[in-house]
């Protein structure tokens, strides 16, 4: 399991790489490994979209099971990864390059302090694990 020490990290498995008040968002190594083969990405916001700390965006399939993706910050999605519905496995081969989900442009910058660091999360991962 890969974990990038420059990200922040949800207890339901986002990563977020906060650049100025822009926030990348995807799915962790963690959870790409849990869900294994994935077949199918689906986000349902659009590019202008408002969304809420702790709300639905998207959805991920993979041959065992079906996750959603929520975000933990609220903001303006300002870009949406469109490559994705036709390359779902790119979560699978490169879950922190080219399968980033969405950006967000951060209302509440505050929220990030919410999220777990690097190390952190890497315990949260050890501590299901077992």
């Amino acid at each position: 399991m890969k974990i990038q020490p420059n990200l922040k990290y949800a207890s339901s498995d986002e990563w977020l790489l906060v650049e100025g008040n822009i926030a990348t968002l995807g799915i962790s190594d963690y959870a790409q490994e849990q869900l294994s083969d994935v077949v199918y990405v689906e986000m349902n916001v659009s590019v202008g979209d408002i969304v809420k700390k702790n709300s639905t965006v998207g959805t991920v399939e993979s041959v065992k099971a079906a996750s959603d993706v929520n975000t933990p910050v609220t903001g303006k999605i300002i870009e949406v990864n469109e490559a994705l519905s036709s390359t779902p496995e790119m979560v699978n081969s490169d879950p922190f390059g080219a399968a980033w989900m969405l950006k967000i442009e951060l209302s509440n910058p505050e929220e990030i302090n919410d999220l777990m660091d690097a190390k952190a999360y890497e315990k949260y991962c050890g501590d299901r694990s077992h």
